[in-house]
């Protein structure tokens, strides 16, 4: 979504934008009294005072004028407002401050903190991915091998969830190497399996076809833990 329409829709007031601003405005670098001054000039917007004077913003505050001359010049520095003219029924030509450059800052802030949290829980998710690899072979991964995962990942573009279901059954079919698993990623990809509830489907009718393995071929280590990502 463009940014610049979302802002529009904020100062619009179609949103409670003073709820975000005060979760928010720490985040976005404001203090206190900038956060007090924006919310004033805010309202003044609201109530049709386009330009208000900085003796009308003091009289709604604990600062003086000059106070809030230097804080409005300060926010106009730093982006967080702006001046814009525009023509009156007159004609004629008037000043009026514009919130929407707040609003703008405002959004990116949540989209970058969005992506952030999102970044921490897929490093999360792979961390859980290569613990799980470790357990099932029992042993560390060697450097190949996790660049391979790392490529499942990134230049395959395989879900973590999807690469655990794998993992599964190449235990269950008693074939556990990363061959067998990337032969398995590779034919869920190329017949669209994308959820788990998929992979247990075409699991088991890929099992049926399969020959039986003698027992000691599909014995697997006791020890390990098993992750029952295929079993209904």
């Amino acid at each position: 979504m463009d940014k610049g329409k979302m802002a529009e829709w904020l100062a619009q007031g179609s949103i409670a934008i003073p709820k975000l601003l005060l979760h928010h405005y720490k985040g976005l670098g404001l203090t206190e009294v900038e956060f007090m001054l924006l919310l004033h000039l805010h309202s003044f917007l609201e109530e049709g005072i386009a330009f208000p004077t900085p003796m009308e913003l003091a009289e709604r505050m604990t600062l003086t004028p000059a106070q809030c001359m230097e804080t409005l010049r300060k926010l106009l520095q730093r982006g967080f407002v702006s001046i814009e003219e525009q023509m009156d029924e007159r004609a004629v030509r008037i000043e009026k401050y514009s919130l929407k450059p707040l609003w703008e800052k405002l959004v990116y802030y949540l989209l970058i903190q969005s992506a952030n949290e999102k970044r921490a829980g897929r490093q999360e998710e792979e961390q859980s991915l290569y613990t799980m690899f470790e357990q099932e072979f029992g042993r560390p991964l060697s450097p190949f091998e996790c660049e391979t995962l790392t490529m499942w990942m990134d230049q395959d573009e395989h879900d973590p969830a999807i690469i655990k279901a794998a993992l599964r059954e190449a235990v269950l079919s008693g074939k556990l190497n990363f061959r067998y698993i990337d032969r398995i990623l590779f034919e869920w990809k190329k017949n669209g399996v994308r959820t788990i509830e998929q992979a247990k489907d075409y699991g088991k009718k890929f099992r049926k076809h399969q020959p039986k393995q003698p027992s000691s071929q599909t014995e697997h280590k006791q020890t390990v833990t098993f992750y029952n990502w295929l079993e209904s």
